[in-house]
C-alpha cells in the first residue's frame, strides 16, 4: 500500500467511530499495527476527541486497597503467585481497610476497589467461607458511602449476590487473554470458561463488570482483536489493558518487558471501539510519570490511587510511588491540570453507574458467552 493510500485508509477508519459506526476486525487490526509516530498521534487525537464527546474533560478517580496478598493460584505472571516464597504476604483487618477506605473517600476518589488474591483463608476454609468478605464490603460501604468494586477472583453465584446486597456495584475478574492456550500458560490449573462465566453471572445479578487484558505476554494482534470482540459480547462496562511487568521469582521473570508504547496504542483503539465506556489509566505500571501518556491515549479513569503509610501493596510494581505520596489524588490532579482535564464530581460518577446498571437490567444481560 502506498503512503498516501495508507493515510487515506487511516482517515476513513478514524472517521467511523466519530459518526457512531463500528470498526471491523480488520480495521481494528490495522490500527493496532500502526507504527509511524504521526499516524499514532492522529489515532490518539481521535481517541481524545471521542472521550471528550462522551465524557467532556472529566476524569474518574479510583482508590485501590489490596486486602490480602495470599493466593491459592500459581499464575506464571504474578508476583503474588502461591509458590513465590519471596512475595510479602499480609491480610489486612476490616478495621485497617475501613480506615484506609475512609481516607481515600475523604481525598475525593469516586470508587474504592477492594482487591485480593484467591486467598485460601476464604476459598479453602470450611463453613461460610466468604462471610468475612461480605462483612468487609458492608463495613466499607457504610463507612464511606462510596461506590465499591470487588476484585476477589472467581466467585460462586450466591457469593456474588451477597456481595451485591452488601453494597458492591462493580465486579472485576480479568481474563488477561481470550486465547485459550495462552490463558492456560498464564493461569495454569484454572478454567477459562468458569472465569468468563463469572462475569456473565455478575451482569445478570445487576453488577457492573470490568474485563481486562495483559499485553506483552506472547499475544498476537489477532488475539487482541479477539479480546475486544469478547469484551463487546460481554458488554463490559469498563475495559482495561496493562503492560506486563516481569516479576522476580516467577516463571516469567526473564520474559522481555512489553513495548512501552503498546499499552497506549491499545487504550486508544479501545476508545474507538468502546467510545462510551470507562477505560482506565493505571498507576501500577509506570506510576505517576506514565499517567499523562495514558490520558493522552484516551483513558478516562485513573486507577490504583493508594494511600501512603498503610503498608498496602500495588500489583505490577507493588511499592511503586506509594509511600512517597505520588499515588494520591493530589498528585493525580496536578497531572490532570496539565492535560486540561479535571476530576469529575461524585454525582456525575454515580449517575454514570446508575445509567449503566439500568441498561444492563433493561438489556437482559446474563446470557452465555460462547
Amino acid at each position: 500500500m502506498k503512503p498516501q493510500d495508507t493515510a487515506l485508509s487511516l482517515d476513513t477508519i478514524l472517521s467511523k467511530p466519530c459518526r457512531g459506526q463500528s470498526l471491523t476486525a480488520g480495521q481494528i487490526s490495522f490500527l493496532l499495527e500502526l507504527s509511524h509516530p504521526e499516524q499514532r498521534a492522529k489515532l490518539f487525537r481521535t481517541a481524545r476527541n471521542l472521550r471528550h464527546q462522551y465524557f467532556g474533560n472529566e476524569i474518574f478517580l479510583y482508590g485501590f486497597l489490596y486486602v490480602s496478598t495470599y493466593c491459592r493460584n500459581d499464575c506464571t505472571f504474578c508476583f503474588f503467585r502461591r509458590s513465590n516464597s519471596t512475595s510479602p504476604r499480609y491480610r489486612k483487618s476490616i478495621q485497617q481497610i475501613v480506615s484506609a477506605a475512609v481516607r481515600l473517600a475523604d481525598a475525593g476518589v469516586h470508587l474504592i476497589d477492594l482487591t485480593l488474591g484467591e486467598d485460601p483463608a476464604l476459598f479453602d476454609s470450611p463453613g461460610d467461607k466468604f462471610a468475612h468478605l461480605v462483612e468487609l464490603v458492608t463495613a466499607v460501604s457504610k463507612a464511606t458511602e462510596s461506590v465499591l468494586m470487588v476484585s476477589p477472583g472467581v466467585m460462586a453465584d450466591h457469593v456474588l449476590a451477597q456481595l451485591g446486597q452488601a453494597g458492591t456495584t462493580w465486579y472485576a475478574c480479568y481474563q488477561e487473554t481470550h486465547q485459550r492456550r495462552l490463558f492456560d500458560r498464564l493461569r495454569p490449573g484454572q478454567n477459562f470458561d468458569t472465569r468468563l462465566e463469572a462475569k456473565v453471572t455478575a451482569h445478570r445479578l445487576g453488577l457492573l463488570i470490568e474485563e481486562g487484558l495483559l499485553c506483552g505476554v506472547g499475544e498476537t494482534t489477532s488475539d487482541i482483536v479477539e479480546s475486544m470482540e469478547v469484551m463487546r459480547r460481554l458488554d463490559a462496562d469498563q475495559i482495561r489493558v496493562m503492560n506486563f511487568v516481569p516479576q522476580p521469582q516467577t516463571p516469567m521473570a526473564g520474559h522481555a518487558p512489553a513495548d512501552p508504547h503498546k499499552e497506549m496504542l491499545i487504550i486508544a483503539v479501545m476508545r474507538l471501539v468502546f467510545p462510551d465506556r470507562l477505560i482506565p489509566a493505571s498507576l501500577d505500571v509506570d506510576g505517576l510519570s506514565g499517567l499523562k501518556s495514558r490520558l493522552d491515549a484516551g483513558a478516562n479513569v485513573v486507577t490504583s490511587i493508594v494511600p501512603p503509610g498503610r503498608g498496602l501493596a500495588g500489583v505490577a510494581r507493588p511499592d511503586l510511588d506509594i509511600d512517597n505520596g505520588r499515588r494520591t489524588t493530589a498528585a493525580v490532579q496536578a497531572v490532570l491540570k496539565d492535560c486540561d482535564l479535571q476530576p469529575a464530581g461524585t454525582a456525575a460518577y454515580r449517575a454514570w453507574t446508575t445509567r449503566r446498571r439500568n441498561m444492563i437490567s433493561g438489556n437482559g444481560l446474563g446470557r452465555k458467552i460462547a
